[in-house]
């Protein structure tokens, strides 16, 4: 069954950019579904945790 979504032209020029040679819409967007649930997510938010943590040591406080 075939489903049409609105989308405006900014967004469908972003997909196409994501897109393979001769490949649909539908496979594009499976694809990228399929790269984000490989992605540790809380893996991602740890480290730049840990990052901001390090920077907070470098700031200077604004009250007195």
């Amino acid at each position: 069954m075939t489903v049409a979504i609105d989308i405006d032209e900014g967004v469908k020029k972003r997909l196409q950019l994501f897109g393979l040679e001769g490949e649909s819409y539908e496979e594009i967007l499976n694809r990228l579904m399929d790269s984000l649930e490989y992605i540790d997510v809380e893996e991602i938010i740890e480290a730049r945790w840990f990052k901001l943590q390090k920077k907070k040591k470098d700031l200077i406080p604004l009250e007195g």
